[in-house]
């Protein structure tokens, strides 16, 4: 239970790099891995690639100007 309580809070005062970080990375590791698994390649290290490559790009593409209305 203190774990799912400890996910659902944990990313509540992230700043926003950080969150895109997170989730490129989830995203790209997802990706990788579905890739690999399909292609019938090496599923880790394309998963492991994957996440690196979606963190990198989801932390370098946010803007740093704060979001008007």
């Amino acid at each position: 239970m203190s774990l799912i309580l400890i996910g659902a809070t944990g990313c509540s005062d992230m700043k926003r790099w950080e969150q895109r970080a997170l989730s490129g990375g989830a995203i790209g590791a997802a990706a990788g891995g579905g890739i690999a698994y399909v292609a019938g390649g090496p599923v880790l290290g394309a998963a492991l690639l994957g996440g690196a490559a979606g963190a990198a790009i989801g932390g370098l593409t946010t803007d740093n100007a704060p979001h008007r209305k």
